[in-house]
């Protein structure tokens, strides 16, 4: 059995931004019109070390993509100097089951969620957008600043995170990736007021800025809550604004962005508008006025990491990159 094995700079060289959100919108279109199978993914917590564990499998029916992420997420990894979250990918062939790769997915899984909010910021972001606040300037917030401008024209980045050195840190790295202007806020409200785009990649487990902090037409992408007891967006804000999910059964299994404004009574499972999916597809609308607060609630979802996995396998043989193992 022969294993192609891909490493996390053969993923940077394999698959581009701009290709990822072509993939993720081809996923999650499938996955609305239920031409993806996609369990529940299951997570295995692991307490004493404050750590998460979770498997994702999927396939994908249409283009025949069969695999699954194993991805763990272990915040006491910071003070050790380790990444927070750690993955791998394993494709398998849908005809016969074998297994043809194993991917690192530390950075596809940053590549692919900050893809999907490439995906959602197009549909649903003002088209003169032209400022962005990050919150939380670990992997996933640089690849969320990415993806933003990759589909809209952006001047100003607003960056806020607790840890000041992390910051400018951030601020350094992605001043040689995108053309904007970046600033470090002092506070979250500083970085959210004003902003046309906002993106929380933290893994609060309170609101990490306030609705009053929202600008009219402002678009959010919040990708960071993925267990109910975490929560990054006010109660208020998720309340009156056009909810687009990922995927309806996971949201409401697995973020508490939607879990506690539903248990306080603000929000029903209804209050979902659409899935991205159903808006790629046409079967949905996304904003309807410039004053429209639109926001976007991913918890991530495995359709995004086979179908881009795939995507970086066959550009990897397209490009000679990765190490071909016999097992």
């Amino acid at each position: 059995m022969k294993l192609h094995v891909i490493s996390r700079d053969e993923v940077r060289q394999a698959v581009s931004m701009g290709q990822a959100i072509e993939t993720v919108r081809a996923a999650f279109e499938q996955l609305s019109q239920g031409r993806a199978h996609v369990p529940i993914r299951t997570q295995l917590g692991v307490p004493l070390h404050d750590g998460v564990t979770l498997f994702m499998p999927a396939y994908l029916e249409q283009t025949d993509e069969l695999g699954m992420k194993m991805v763990s997420v272990f915040s006491g990894n910071i003070e050790q100097g380790l990444p927070t979250i750690n993955a791998m990918v394993i494709l398998v062939d849908a005809e016969t089951g074998l297994p043809t790769a194993i991917i690192d997915g530390t950075y596809l899984t940053a590549l692919r969620t900050g893809a999907a909010s490439g995906a959602a910021t197009d549909l649903l972001a003002r088209a003169d957008a032209s400022s962005v606040a990050v919150l939380g300037t670990g992997v996933q917030g640089r690849t969320q600043l990415q993806a933003v401008c990759t589909v809209r024209s952006i001047e100003k980045v607003f960056v806020f995170d607790k840890r000041d050195a992390v910051a400018e840190a951030f601020r350094d790295d992605m001043a040689d990736v995108v053309s904007a202007e970046i600033e470090i806020a002092s506070t979250a409200a500083r970085a959210v007021r004003g902003a046309d785009i906002v993106c929380t990649a933290t893994t609060s487990k309170t609101p990490v800025f306030s609705d009053a902090d929202i600008a009219p037409g402002a678009h959010v992408n919040a990708i960071g809550s993925f267990t109910p007891q975490m929560q990054e967006l006010p109660s208020e804000t998720v309340e009156r604004c056009l909810l687009v999910v990922d995927s309806r059964e996971a949201v409401w299994a697995e973020s508490g962005d939607l879990i506690v404004p539903r248990d306080q009574g603000r929000i029903s499972e209804e209050s979902v508008h659409a899935e991205i999916g159903e808006i790629i597809a046409g079967t949905k609308e996304g904003r309807t006025s410039d004053d429209q607060v639109t926001v976007f609630k991913a918890v991530g979802n495995a359709v995004q990491d086979v179908s881009v996995g795939a995507r970086v396998l066959e550009e990897a043989k397209k490009k000679n990159l990765g190490t071909i193992v016999e097992l």
